[in-house]
């Protein structure tokens, strides 16, 4: 009765808030506070329990992959779509689309949660699978020194009952990887699995300790890594390794073997992220197959569906625009910044950038002066705008990079982009409440995927 009471009070809170344009977290904040067991009584049922995806970057695209690989096997998934990645979005998402009995149809949940967040979901409900990407310096006005948010990681690996996905080349998810595997040793805990990069490739992906701790060594994760455990040495194989990277395909080293596969993900790091997804979603079909619910866990049949994924919204999203390409790719720290410039070709393409300074893009915006611009040089950037457009600009400047407008408001800013560039492929790097606020303007002029 109380599942019953707690999905239709949430369905009625979210059909008054879409009538008034609320947002989609309410009817989440509402039942969380008329009943605050709902979130893991949904989720304790399903048979395959839930796989959280967490760490700095990365988590909405990897999260995406996971499902759509995981539904292309024929298992039904629940997840936070919207990537609201507090546990009042997972709430608000479970109303969405749970009967009126409070019950999901599905058989696994797939779940991006916040760091610090999760701890708050972690009380209520145990991952059975985990997959931990990274810890980089981002909003750390949010969280403090990233030895906070590495804490907040290992709790959720201590959470975790069943299978623990760590990214080998980041310094710091390889040392909860190496602590868990000691707890499992010892009495009882999760089985560890990593993923990873080839020696050649470890200086394509930068890491935070290159950035702040002067590493000489490469490092990394396509989401960002901290500096590569055990660069420059001898390393075991990881579950998944990157091998090589191509334009729109990768090559991918699993299980002794390499797979060449396509790929419609746009980035380097998306690439990397994929990685990740492979293992994650190896990891469960095993379950599944013997569990009765999947047919097959074969590397060929998973590799297949990683081709057909898309990017998430905002993370090499492509549009159309004006009869023109226009790329948005999220940027939030100096390593991701850095790879989004290493990852598309800057030649033909009108620039834009967008930096916000809301709490959901980190207050502290001096990351910006850790990376380098002088890739733009040649064609210069267009337009700048945000709430921080003119730090923007003034980095620009000492990268020596033009700038040919600056305009706070992003509106105003994308109309005159819009109105200068006719005619030309268009690209967009924009912090994360900017992407969301040029998403918006975008859609009233052009098909974007709603979210």
């Amino acid at each position: 009765m109380r599942d019953f009471f707690s999905a239709v009070t949430g369905k009625a809170v979210r059909a008054v808030a879409r009538l008034r344009g609320g947002g989609s977290a309410l009817p989440g904040l509402v039942v969380e506070r008329l009943d605050p067991g709902f979130m893991a009584r949904g989720l304790e049922r399903l048979p395959l329990g839930v796989i959280a995806v967490s760490g700095t970057n990365g988590k909405t695209t990897t999260t995406k992959m996971i499902v759509e690989m995981l539904e292309a096997q024929g298992l039904s998934v629940f997840t936070n779509r919207t990537g609201s990645n507090f546990s009042r979005g997972v709430v608000a998402a479970m109303v969405e689309e749970a009967s009126l009995g409070g019950k999901l149809s599905a058989d696994v949940a797939v779940l991006e949660l916040d760091e610090a967040h999760a701890m708050f979901f972690i009380e209520r409900v145990k991952p059975r699978f985990t997959l931990l990407l990274n810890v980089l310096r981002d909003q750390l006005d949010r969280f403090g020194e990233i030895d906070t948010t590495a804490r907040y990681l290992q709790r959720i690996a201590d959470a975790t009952t069943d299978v623990l996905v760590v990214n080998r080349e980041d310094r710091l998810i390889a040392e909860i990887g190496a602590r868990t595997r000691v707890r499992a040793a010892g009495t009882s805990g999760p089985e560890v699995r990593e993923f990873g990069l080839t020696q050649a490739l470890l200086s394509t992906f930068p890491g935070d300790d290159d950035f702040h701790a002067g590493s000489g060594g490469g490092a990394g994760a396509g989401a960002g890594a901290g500096a590569g455990a055990g660069a420059g040495a001898e390393r075991a194989g990881a579950d998944v390794t990157l091998v090589e990277l191509g334009k729109n395909s990768a090559t991918f080293e699993i299980d002794g073997e390499l797979h060449s596969t396509p790929l419609q993900l746009e980035g380097l790091y998306n690439t990397y992220n994929a990685a990740a997804a492979l293992v994650t979603v190896r990891s469960v079909l095993g379950r599944a197959v013997a569990a009765g619910l999947a047919q097959t866990a074969e590397t060929t049949a998973v590799l297949e569906s990683l081709a057909s994924v898309r990017p998430a919204f905002g993370r090499g999203e492509k549009l159309e625009l004006d009869g023109q390409p226009l790329e948005l790719v999220l940027v939030k720290n100096p390593a991701g910044f850095r790879l989004g410039l290493a990852s598309f070709d800057a030649e033909g393409v009108a620039v834009m950038i967008a930096v916000n300074d809301q709490y959901a893009d980190g207050r502290d915006m001096s990351w910006l002066w850790d990376v380098d611009f002088e890739s733009l040089r040649a064609g210069g950037v267009d337009t700048v705008t945000g709430t921080r457009a003119w730090d923007m600009a003034l980095r620009l400047e000492h990268d020596d990079v033009a700038v040919g407008a600056v305009e706070e408001d992003l509106g105003t800013a994308l109309a005159a982009f819009r109105s200068r560039t006719s005619g030309q492929p268009r690209r967009i790097y924009c912090t994360y409440t900017a992407m969301l606020g040029l998403r918006k303007r975008l859609s009233e002029v052009t098909d974007v995927e709603e979210i």
